[in-house]
């Protein structure tokens, strides 16, 4: 498998959203997504919160070691946890702050590509501190990336003609969920990325036959929420 450069994986992680939500206009950026109670504008501004994330790491580099990486920098975060309902909650109030949901299309068509020429300028033997968390550059990338790419998908669930995220972005996530699933498992063979990573999230049930299949390590899903 070709390597892929972390950079130009954010890159176009970063460029599919910003061609799904680009053209929408007020009205469309008010549909619903997979998050629950998020509007499209509500989720797009979680992941313009990201973005500026990594604006402030990638200008602030630290000493290493890193102490998580873009796998177990995951596990700190389970899904349903009380805190990500109160941040979905903070999120909601500061969308609305906004005149017009376009306002928050357009401070994300600034801010994304600002934060991947970051990403490409960054050094890629470097560190830099996020949540707490000392990470190599190439993990942090990683990281936004496979949260770009599932917000992708998130923000795509009443648009069925939007294109999908880039296939370097997605096999940076699809990596990561292999990574949670750890190598005592293996996916389901009838499962393509997207389902898998749809499945790995909980955007959608194990059925009965997934469960058969995956045995014990039906349990450990959603792999991250």
């Amino acid at each position: 498998m070709t390597e892929i450069r972390p950079d130009e994986a954010l890159a176009q992680a970063y460029d599919g959203i910003t061609a799904v939500v680009g053209g929408l206009d007020d009205t469309h950026l008010q549909r619903a997504t997979r998050c629950q109670g998020w509007l499209v504008a509500d989720l797009l501004l979680h992941v313009l919160g990201d973005a500026q994330r990594a604006l402030v790491a990638l200008a602030s580099p630290v000493d290493g070691p890193a102490d998580t990486d873009d796998v177990s920098y995951w596990r700190g975060f389970p899904g349903g946890a009380d805190g990500a309902v109160r941040h979905a909650w903070w999120v909601r109030r500061s969308a609305s702050a906004f005149d017009r949901p376009t306002g928050i299309v357009r401070l994300w068509e600034e801010t994304a590509p600002a934060a991947v020429r970051a990403a490409s300028s960054a050094d890629p033997e470097g560190y830099v501190t996020t949540q707490g968390h000392v990470l190599r550059v190439p993990d942090l990338l990683a990281t936004l990336t496979t949260e770009a790419v599932v917000h992708h998908l998130d923000l795509t669930a009443e648009m069925p003609d939007a294109p999908p995220p880039g296939p370097l972005a997605v096999r940076v996530a699809v990596s990561t969920m292999d990574g949670l699933l750890s190598d005592d498992a293996v996916r389901p063979a009838a499962w393509d990325d997207t389902e898998f990573l749809l499945k790995a999230t909980g955007r959608i049930p194990l059925s009965d036959r997934d469960r058969l299949e995956l045995g014990e390590a039906a349990g450990w899903f959603p792999l991250l929420g």
